[in-house]
């Protein structure tokens, strides 16, 4: 007796949906600490004004050193995940949450005195990593070396902290200059520079930014007028 194969089964199959890379929620998360404080910022909100006062001597320092930031800098998306994403374990909690601390910490650093937003999300159109933000410091039709110099040294720093301290002196000079960042990338990058072969990985990227800002520089400043768009907080 034959017995009859079994009618082929029609049902799809559901393949898991993708997990957000750890440097990927880094950056997530630093652009959802900036965001409503720049815009209080901007708009001279008191707690807003005052937050970034307490961020800013935060700057060039491990998160553990900065207690008093701990009830601003709020790291809990980190140890519970959410839909797209794994528990962490305990080296990428650390690392992610010195990433996340020295990407806001910097910014506020930025941010001081500044009429128009300094951290704004990098696109092909506007480049705002740190290679392009550098960039733009320097003359159309050359090199500027002492601030190539700035950024050749950080990018030698041997540790998060000792890159961060270093990255305080070009962000002075962007800030004068009203050159904003993308500090959500730069977050991100924070977290990959702590692995092993992190930091080579993230100086190709910077240099990359670099050589991308001067394919746009014919492009009009943003700077030269005010910003309305809420997006760019």
């Amino acid at each position: 007796m034959t017995i009859p194969s079994p009618a082929p089964s029609h049902s799809v199959s559901v393949l898991p949906a993708a997990v957000i890379p750890v440097h990927q929620r880094v950056a997530q998360l630093t652009a959802a600490h900036i965001a409503p404080w720049q815009e209080g910022y901007l708009k001279d909100r008191p707690q807003a004004v005052a937050a970034l006062a307490r961020l800013r001597r935060g700057a060039g320092r491990e998160a553990g050193e900065a207690p008093d930031l701990w009830n601003l800098i709020v790291t809990d998306p980190l140890h519970t995940p959410a839909e797209e994403t794994r528990p962490l374990s305990e080296p990428e909690l650390v690392r992610a949450e010195n990433a996340l601390h020295a990407a806001v910490t910097l910014w506020a650093f930025h941010q001081q005195s500044r009429g128009v937003p300094m951290h704004r999300r990098h696109s092909r159109e506007r480049p705002t990593g740190l290679g392009a933000a550098v960039r733009r410091l320097m003359p159309v039709d050359g090199v500027d070396d002492p601030v190539r110099k700035r950024l050749v040294r950080a990018g030698t720093a041997p540790d998060l902290v000792t890159l961060t301290q270093r990255l305080r002196d070009l962000v002075a000079l962007l800030r004068r200059e009203d050159i904003p960042l993308d500090y959500a990338l730069l977050g991100g990058q924070f977290y990959l520079w702590q692995w092993p072969d992190g930091p080579a990985a993230v100086r190709r990227r910077w240099g990359r930014s670099f050589h991308e800002q001067r394919r746009t520089r014919a492009t009009p400043d943003e700077n030269t007028t005010p910003h309305t768009d809420k997006d760019d907080s």
